[in-house]
């Protein structure tokens, strides 16, 4: 990276930039500006306060953990359901003092959301106008040049919040901001990781960090290789530095990875291989984006923030190439990505870190003549887009299947900031947990289908239902929760796709396998008795019998390595939904 030859003044081997005084005075400012969008951000994501179904998901497993029955959704079966590890076990360590789960996962996202916000502000910050000289020398690499320096960009050294109005404006980053979903700690993550990349480019603390993406969400995975690529090409360090480097970056996701593999058998968490993680729907990612970018009119930010680029660059005010395009880069592998996997059906959630990565370099700005219009006219949208757009089916699901999933849980508990299951307007819910709740309570071993219940063949009380969240807040701990969908339920997240169903939703266990898997001979009404022998048979066959063992079967030395060894073949695995064709196919003739 080619540094800005400048004319510098004051004492030390790399000058100063400004007088100490001018400094001094501009660090009230600068630090209003980078306080501003996180303080912002409290306020909105407060005023818009919940609980996603998905973030019970993660309080259930937090539950377990607890309880002494190990990282699993349900006791007796390793299944990974927590697609955000890191998020997962900050949850455990904030519940061993006996604290409200729920509250710290609403209200521990809020902050990490405002901690993103002020580091993603700091690092805009110290990209555009360095206070001070690099860091050389260290343990990554070899003593180079200090951080390259540039002129003031204003006579004030005044910045500009540009890039922070982007997601500042929108309804989904207010409403993710809490949800007790992991999208807090990924945007605290991203945030922190880029202000080290810029700051301390060369100290294996920060390969460290940059490495924990995978854990972070799996897909970050992305962004932690194009920000240790960009550290590579910042610090130039030596063979030796870069393999120490790799090995801080590396160290704690693949220790996990290894034990994920024996533990759970499988490559990934169970919500990847239900989503199917490496499939290519590439026409209903493209509607999915469409119905993030097009109600925001997001080519409009987009617009103004692209026409100030050129002059600033043409008027020498230029700042290192590397920190700023690497968040650009990462953020359009993160949208291409999402695209090709088909989306989401929670509306823009997924688009929200590719957002922040694209804004983290003018996140704050210098108060040239450009930058200032650009932040003017994002100011307007900024304006319009806060208190007037929004997607055409608030409150609701959409036609394509895509939720407003804030809107709709708030309808479907009566109130405005649901934080805990209660369904108030929502009656087939709530009688399902009224139902479910009153069986926990007699015991009575219960095996809850969609339409009807049965006896069941373990001792307390087991639920299907597809509002995962939900079922795992009201059956018991030692009970099982099962979602015919396959987000915590092994058996479900291996059966094929169904064909034209909801994004995130396509897959749908039949009945006949829970009733095979988990249920008595005592058969419900409408049932076919040779298909849930048909099950039966094929459960006890080849990759299904395989499967079972690795998830049930008690977990030694001897089951962990060969959980291991079959992660990869395991991980593929997809058995026909139908049970005649299953037994087929897995038991031969």
């Amino acid at each position: 990276m080619t540094s800005l030859r400048v004319s510098v003044r004051g004492s030390g081997p790399h000058g100063s930039l400004v007088a100490p005084g001018s400094v001094r005075r501009d660090r009230p400012w600068h630090l209003a500006v980078c306080l501003l969008p996180a303080l912002v951000i409290v306020c909105a994501g407060y005023r818009r306060r919940w609980m996603s179904d998905d973030g019970h998901i993660y309080l259930r497993t937090v539950r377990q953990v607890l309880a002494g029955h190990g990282p699993v959704f349900n006791a007796g079966e390793r299944a990974e359901a927590s697609t955000g590890t890191l998020w997962q076990w900050l949850l455990v360590l904030a519940g061993l003092p006996g604290t409200d789960v729920v509250a710290v996962a609403v209200y521990g996202g809020l902050l990490l959301t405002a901690a993103g916000f002020a580091l993603a502000a700091w690092g805009a910050a110290r990209l555009h106008t360095p206070s001070g000289p690099g860091r050389p020398g260290g343990a990554f690499g070899p003593a180079t040049a200090a951080w390259p320096r540039h002129p003031a960009r204003t006579p004030g050294g005044a910045l500009l919040p540009l890039g922070a109005l982007v997601p500042l404006a929108l309804p989904p980053v207010w409403d993710f901001a809490t949800s007790g979903l992991e999208t807090g700690l990924a945007t605290c993550w991203i945030a922190g990781s880029w202000l080290l990349l810029v700051a301390r480019p060369r100290a294996l603390a920060t390969a460290f960090v940059l490495g924990l993406g995978p854990l972070v969400r799996p897909d970050l995975a992305l962004v932690s290789a194009v920000f240790l690529g960009a550290q590579w090409l910042t610090a130039r360090p030596s063979r030796r530095g870069a393999l120490a480097g790799a090995a801080a970056a590396g160290a704690l996701p693949v220790a996990y990875e290894v034990f994920r593999m024996g533990y759970y058998g499988h490559l990934m968490p169970l919500p990847g291989v239900t989503k199917e993680a490496s499939a290519s729907l590439w026409g209903r990612g493209a509607a999915y984006f469409a119905d993030f970018a097009g109600p925001y009119l997001l080519w409009l930010p987009a617009l103004f923030i692209a026409a100030a680029v050129l002059p600033a660059r043409r008027g020498g005010r230029s700042v290192p190439l590397v920190p700023a395009l690497a968040p650009v880069v990462a953020g359009l592998l993160c949208w291409a990505y999402v695209v090709k996997v088909g989306g989401d059906f929670m509306h823009a959630r997924m688009f929200l870190p590719g957002l922040l990565l694209l804004v983290l370099p003018v996140f704050v700005v210098p108060a040239t003549r450009a930058w200032t219009l650009a932040t003017a006219a994002v100011l307007v949208w900024a304006a319009v887009c806060a208190t007037w757009l929004r997607v055409p089916y608030e409150g609701l699901i959409g036609p394509r299947g895509i939720a407003d999933e804030r809107g709709v849980y708030v309808r479907q508990n009566a109130a405005a900031h649901p934080l805990r299951h209660t369904f108030a307007g929502f009656r087939g819910n709530a009688a399902y947990a009224r139902e479910v709740r009153e069986a926990a309570r007699i015991g009575a071993p219960t095996l809850f289908l969609a339409r009807t219940r049965v006896e069941s063949a373990a001792p307390s009380v087991t639920g299907a239902y597809a509002t995962l969240g939900l079922n795992g807040a009201v059956v018991p701990l030692d009970g099982a929760a099962l979602d015919p969908i396959g987000l915590a339920y092994p058996l479900a997240a291996h059966s094929q796709r169904v064909p034209h169903a909801r994004v995130g939703h396509d897959k749908r266990l039949p009945d006949e396998w829970i009733v095979a898997d988990r249920g008595t001979d005592d058969l419900p009404p409408g049932l076919d008795p040779a298909r849930v022998a048909a099950a039966r048979r094929a459960l006890a066959c080849g990759p299904l019998a395989e499967l079972r063992a690795a998830t049930r079967a008690p977990l030694t030395a001897g089951r962990f390595l060969r959980n291991a060894a079959g992660a990869l073949e395991r991980t593929s695995f997809r058995f026909p939904n139908d049970p005649v064709r299953a037994e087929r196919k897995l038991c031969g003739p």
